[in-house]
C-alpha cells in the first residue's frame, strides 16, 4: 500500500484524525479501491465516525489486487504524527504512507522542507470490519448549514456540557443545553438559541422532532467541517433513531453517526395497559428494533443497508413534537434512584451496535422483561419496609 499526501491535504489529513479523536480511542484503517477508509467508535458503541479520502484525494494511490488489510491502532499514536498543524502546514511538503506487513508497522514518513524527513513507524493490530449501517436519505429531516453558523451556536454552551437538544418546526431550530432531571430544572443555567430556516442553506422539515445528542462528537465533526470550510449536513428522525452529521467534497466524505436518548412518551404508554395505543411499539431501551441502525463487525464484507423494516412514515409524521425535558429512564430505574438518591441517573442512549444490549429477537416483546418486574417488586417492598 503506498499513499502520498502533498500540499494543503496533509492538514485535511491531520485534521481528520484530530476529528475522530473526539469519537474513540482506537483508529481503524481500512485501504480500498475507492479510498482509505479512517474509521473510529466510542466505548459505548454510541457515536461511530468515518471519513473516506477518494483516491483523487492522493497524489499517488496504490494497493495491491485483492489486499483484504484492516488493522487498528491506539489514535493518540497518530496524533503525535500531525499534532502540531499550523506548523505542519508550513513545513511539510508531502505525507508518504506505506505499510510493513513483515514488521506489522504502519509507516508515516513527512517530508519537511530543507530535506528533513520524520519517520513514524506505528504498531498495528489486525482487526475486523466496522461499518455502521445507516440510509441517511430516508430521514424525515434533513438540514444543511456552513459550518461558521453552527460554531456561533455551539460556542454559547460550556466545554463541560454533555449533551444538546435539537427541535424543529416548520421555520425554526432551537438548540438548548439538556437537563437530565425535570425536577433540577429551576436551579440549572438553560440557554437556547433560535435558528431562521434563512440561515440555513437547506431547510426540509417532514415531522416536528426532538432530539437529544452528545456535544462532544458534535464539536469534533465542526472542528473539521470549520478548517475545510465544508457544509455540515443533519439527518435524523424520531427521537431513539440515530443523527447522522455529514461533510461531502468531490474527494472525500466524511459520517458521524450519534445516538439518541429515547422518548419516553411511548414508556408511558405501554404501562398503561390495553387503554395504550397499541400502534406504536413501546420505545423500551431493551426492546428496540435496532436491525435499521446497527454497526456490524464483519470479518468477510461490509455490510450492506439493514433491511429492517422501518416505522411507516404515516406514524413518523402523525406523532407530536416531544415535550422540551422528557426524561429517558424507564419506570424500573425511577425506583430504583429512589433508593439510590446520590447515584447518577443512567442515560438511555441506545447503542449501535447489534448484541451489545438487545435480547435475541425472538424474545423481544411489547411487555415488560421479567427482570424489570422484579426490581419494581423490590424496590416497593423495600419503600414499605422503611
Amino acid at each position: 500500500m503506498q499513499c502520498v499526501v502533498t500540499g494543503g491535504n496533509v492538514k485535511v489529513l491531520g485534521k481528520a484524525i484530530h476529528s475522530l479523536s473526539r469519537i474513540g480511542d482506537e483508529l481503524y484503517v481500512e485501504p480500498q479501491e475507492d479510498g482509505l477508509a479512517l474509521r473510529s467508535v466510542n466505548s459505548s458503541r454510541s457515536a461511530y465516525a468515518c471519513f473516506l479520502f477518494a483516491p483523487l484525494f492522493f497524489s499517488r494511490y496504490s494497493i495491491p489486487t485483492g489486499l483484504n488489510f484492516r488493522c487498528k491502532m491506539a489514535i493518540k499514536s497518530v496524533q503525535s504524527v500531525f499534532k502540531s498543524l499550523p506548523t505542519l502546514e508550513k513545513t511539510v511538503e508531502k505525507c508518504h504512507i506505506g505499510l510493513n506487513e513483515q514488521k506489522d508497522r504502519l509507516t508515516f514518513t513527512l517530508h519537511c522542507k530543507h530535506g528533513l524527513l520524520k519517520t513514524h513507524n506505528l504498531s498495528y493490530q489486525d482487526s475486523e470490519s466496522l461499518e455502521a449501517v445507516f440510509d441517511k436519505n430516508s430521514c424525515a429531516n434533513v438540514f444543511k448549514a456552513q459550518p461558521r453558523v453552527l460554531v456561533d451556536t455551539v460556542v454559547h454552551f460550556p466545554s463541560s456540557l454533555e449533551e444538546v437538544t435539537v427541535t424543529v418546526s416548520d421555520e425554526r431550530m432551537w438548540v438548548r443545553n439538556h437537563v437530565e432531571d425535570e425536577a433540577e430544572c429551576s436551579k440549572a443555567m438553560l440557554t437556547e438559541l433560535c435558528l431562521a430556516a434563512d440561515e440555513f442553506d437547506h431547510f426540509a422539515v417532514k415531522a416536528h422532532y426532538s432530539i437529544t445528542f452528545c456535544l462532544k462528537e458534535f464539536r469534533g465533526l465542526l472542528l473539521f467541517a470549520e478548517s475545510t470550510g465544508l457544509p455540515v449536513s443533519m439527518y435524523f428522525d424520531e427521537p431513539g433513531s440515530p443523527v447522522v452529521l455529514s461533510v461531502t467534497d468531490s474527494v472525500l466524505e466524511g459520517n458521524f453517526v450519534l445516538a439518541t436518548l429515547s422518548d419516553d412518551r411511548d414508556l408511558q404508554k405501554s404501562n398503561k395497559g390495553g387503554d395504550a395505543d397499541q400502534s406504536h411499539p413501546p420505545d423500551d431501551f431493551m426492546n428496540d428494533d435496532m436491525d435499521a441502525y446497527l454497526i456490524a463487525m464483519d470479518t468477510s464484507a461490509a455490510p450492506g443497508p439493514s433491511t429492517a423494516d422501518l416505522p411507516p412514515p404515516s406514524l413518523a409524521t402523525s406523532r407530536k413534537p416531544p415535550a422540551p425535558n422528557y426524561r429517558t429512564r424507564t419506570h424500573s430505574d425511577e425506583e430504583e434512584d429512589d433508593d439510590d438518591p446520590e447515584r447518577p441517573p443512567d442515560k438511555k442512549f441506545r447503542s449501535l451496535f447489534f448484541g451489545s444490549v438487545l435480547p435475541p429477537s425472538s424474545q423481544m416483546n411489547t411487555q415488560p422483561l421479567p427482570t424489570q418486574e422484579v426490581l419494581a417488586s423490590d424496590s416497593e417492598d423495600e419503600a414499605e419496609a422503611e
